[in-house]
């Protein structure tokens, strides 16, 4: 664990957040600090910039990379177990996607347990189309585009490209899964998803599907591993000693039966 790791792990020790919203207002501070630190330089950021579904608003921040264009697109979609996070709690990283030359949307969906799922399923698809279509406004290219999240996020992400593998107009070329969770059914199995013990897990995973745990469990845009076979091709990164490790080996192991 790395020092910052350690001192989130015993403050959740310390301080046991009483429900989900708590610990939303517990983390997001903390992970603000760490995601803000160091950026790089990039051509140029937007933030907030809305997301009208036509019966939904949400937000996203797009951050331009240096240079003339067109960038290949990324659309990512934070971790923070469905109920904390945003483009903020991230924003180093999307910087260093930019840096690196991709035009980067970086998406705020909705959380739970004020919006439990569909609602982050449905945004993030909805995320990705809006990219797509709007990808050229800020020098992007469309036909290079690719999905990508961690954790949750990596749920969502899965989760977002599967559905969209068949879709007429948005063709995703890449997927980026970072340590996610794709197997909902095993998840109590796992050791628990991040610093603070099973309760935090519970909280997480009772506040985005618990109004309908027993049939959600195994539904593919929640647990996206029984559609791995949609999935275009995907980068997968876990450490070793990371709880998800094993839906990473489960995925990989899924496509390369097929």
């Amino acid at each position: 664990m790395s020092e910052s790791s350690d001192l989130l792990a015993n403050y959740l020790r310390d301080n046991p957040p009483r429900d989900a919203l708590a610990l939303r207002a517990m983390l997001d501070g903390f992970m603000m600090q760490l995601g803000n630190a160091e950026l790089p330089e990039i051509g140029a950021s937007h933030d907030d910039v809305l997301i009208d579904t036509g019966g939904q608003e949400f937000t996203v921040d797009v951050h331009v990379p240096r240079g003339a264009g067109p960038f290949p697109v990324l659309v990512y979609l934070h971790g923070g177990g469905w109920i904390l996070g945003s483009p903020k709690t991230h924003r180093r990283l999307a910087f260093r996607f930019a840096e690196a030359g991709y035009l980067v949307f970086n998406v705020h969906y909705r959380f739970a347990p004020e919006h439990p799922f569909p609602a982050a399923f449905d945004d993030s698809v909805a995320a990705v189309r809006w990219a797509a279509a709007h990808a050229a406004d800020y020098a992007g290219d469309a036909n290079r585009l690719a999905v990508g999240g961690d954790s949750a996020g990596g749920n969502l992400t899965a989760a977002a490209a599967a559905a969209l593998a068949e879709d007429p107009v948005v063709d995703i070329k890449a997927v980026l899964l970072n340590y996610a969770a794709l197997d909902f059914a095993h998840m109590d199995d796992n050791v628990p998803m991040m610093p603070g013990g099973d309760e935090l897990t519970d909280m997480m995973m009772g506040s985005y599907i618990g109004h309908d745990r027993e049939n959600l469990i195994r539904d593919w845009r929640v647990s996206p591993i029984h559609v791995a076979e949609k999935l275009p091709p995907t980068h997968v990164l876990c450490g070793t000693m990371d709880p998800l490790i094993d839906d990473a080996r489960a995925l990989a192991g899924s496509v390369a039966g097929d």
